[in-house]
């Protein structure tokens, strides 16, 4: 009933086609030489306002466009004649039917009329035409491919993070010299000129303008006086600072300390009980700082001049001084710049992950064994006899067929001959196969079929699931396919995985032909793999 119903769509799609038809169809020649090109022309008359779209094939049906001409336009009245040319050609020797083109006017389809063309050999003069040896497959290097553009990026990034390392380097405001300084006196002056250049309270930074203020008075006493100043609170500073002065014989006034502890206090309150003095309390507290820090420095017994020797030990404390802040500022530098690439590489990584998907960037970046084979360079080859011709992503190399059959099986078999590529424990697994068997016999393809799987199961194989139809090649032999899943124990590993198989087997003479591939269910590299495997077979009859 299913069968009827199929039958009765194919015939509706196809009176519809017909009742639409706008296409004439015509090859410039029926038959052709092996190799040779010769063109298919499609013609359709429409109208001004009309859209045609002509599909863009690399075969048709089995044949191969090798080339695809521009559409010729032709005007006539309010009309316009479009003429599509396809210059196609066959290897193999044959009658070959070119089946209809699909084509879209007005976003609805039309369909070419079906042309045959016979494809035959170029005779070869055996007597005059000197013959040569078949040549052994050669193998072609892999193409550059597109890793190179993965490097570029990577180039690309790494430059960037060297540029921004020099541009930090280079353009740096001040240099370490000027960070160094002789006395305490002169870093203090210098730090009080750079912090009313900030023009911090104008800006409303009170809190941020004296807590600078007070750290570079702190500062100072801690570096002339040797008292832990930054430490301390501002009640032990003051303390601290009596106590040294009178050990130092230091002349302080009363007067100069009260004006340090005053400025003192009020940053505290700026600080912590969010004070806000006026604009002249400001002034003045930096002006009673400066000279706070002037009257101290002046106080300061003078000592006797350092001897030679110790000037150079200052001037060597002052470079190890200089290095230390140069190495400082140089780590700086890398953690900017490497923290520069490691966000372009993020960025960049994130940007593939979501426009082309997680897989895409780790098959690409980190690389996946069955999308190297898929990209690679593929060989065509003859195996077995009768030969089985095949085209794959390796050579298959010749296989011991009694450590793969049992020998039950072996003892039926006259001639058997078994290529491979890989194994079941691999990601992809190819094997091809020809068999001719001592006694005549019917080959029952589908038990041929059950009798694989078992050995199969033989290995590890757990869990099958068979499914089977039917398959033609192109030269129209048929046989069966069968394919399923099944999962693979690994007792070594004490880990499993679920496979896809898929098995052509095919009968001729008492013989039997045979491809089976198994790889990673879910792998898609894999699955194009198996398609264009299979769409490559092509069998030689028996006796041939």
């Amino acid at each position: 009933m299913k069968l009827k119903f199929y039958i009765f769509l194919f015939l509706l799609s196809s009176a519809v086609f017909a009742q639409n038809k706008q296409i004439e169809t015509s090859i410039d020649t029926t038959k052709n030489k092996i190799g040779a090109e010769f063109k298919l022309t499609l013609k359709t008359v429409v109208s001004s306002k009309s859209k045609v779209v002509f599909p863009n094939l690399k075969n048709i049906g089995a044949l191969e466009v090798i080339q695809s001409y521009p559409v010729d336009t032709v005007k006539k009245d309010d009309t316009y004649e479009l003429i599509k040319k396809y210059g196609l050609t066959q290897f193999d020797s044959g009658r070959y039917v070119i089946p209809g083109v699909k084509i879209l006017i007005d976003k609805k389809p039309h369909l070419s009329d079906p042309v045959s063309v016979e494809i035959n050999n170029i005779k070869v003069d055996t007597l005059q035409q000197k013959m040569y040896d078949i040549k052994d497959i050669s193998t072609v290097e892999n193409g550059i491919g597109d890793w190179w553009i993965y490097l570029l990026i990577g180039v690309i990034i790494l430059a960037i993070g060297a540029f921004v390392y020099w541009y930090i380097k280079k353009h740096q405001k001040k240099k370490i010299e000027e960070e160094v300084y002789k006395t305490p006196i002169e870093k203090a002056t210098s730090l009080l000129n750079v912090l009313e250049k900030k023009e911090l309270w104008q800006k409303g930074e009170i809190k941020e303008y004296y807590s600078e203020l007070t750290d570079i008075a702190r500062n100072y006493i801690e570096e002339a006086i040797q008292i832990p100043a930054m430490e301390s609170t501002t009640s032990e500073l003051i303390q601290g600072l009596k106590t040294a002065s009178a050990k130092k014989k230091m002349s302080l006034t009363p007067e100069t300390v009260e004006n340090l502890e005053r400025v003192l206090r009020q940053a505290d309150l700026v600080k912590f009980a969010k004070s806000k003095p006026l604009e002249f309390e400001i002034t003045e507290d930096r002006n009673k700082i400066q000279k706070a820090i002037l009257t101290l420095d002046n106080a300061i017994p003078t000592e006797v001049p350092a001897e030679q020797e110790d000037q150079l030990l200052n001037e060597a404390q002052k470079q190890k001084q200089i290095q230390l802040l140069l190495k400082k500022k140089r780590n700086k530098r890398i953690i900017i710049s490497v923290a520069a690439v490691v966000f372009l590489l993020t960025a960049t990584t994130t940007y593939f992950v979501v426009t082309k998907g997680f897989n895409y960037v780790k098959d690409n970046l980190i690389g996946h064994p069955t999308k190297e084979l898929l990209e690679g360079e593929w060989v065509k080859s003859e195996y077995g006899n009768p030969g089985v011709l095949v085209e794959t992503p390796k050579v298959l190399q010749r296989l011991d067929t009694q450590k793969v059959l049992p020998k039950e099986a072996m003892a039926l078999i006259k001639e058997m001959q078994l290529f491979g590529y890989g194994s079941l424990l691999d990601n992809f697994y190819i094997t091809v196969s020809t068999a001719k068997f001592k006694n005549p016999t019917d080959i029952d393809l589908a038990k041929a079929l059950e009798g694989n799987l078992k050995i199969i199961e033989a290995q590890g194989a757990k869990n099958m699931i068979v499914k089977q139809e039917d398959f033609e090649t192109k030269e129209g032999i048929t046989g069966i396919k069968g394919y399923g899943t099944f999962t693979l124990i690994n007792d070594k590993l004490n880990s499993s995985t679920k496979l896809y198989y898929e098995v052509l087997m095919f009968k001729q003479d008492g013989g039997l032909q045979q491809i089976a591939i198994f790889h990673e269910e879910g792998d898609t590299y894999a699955n194009d793999i198996s398609d264009r495997i299979l769409n490559s077979v092509e069998l030689k009859k028996a006796g041939n």
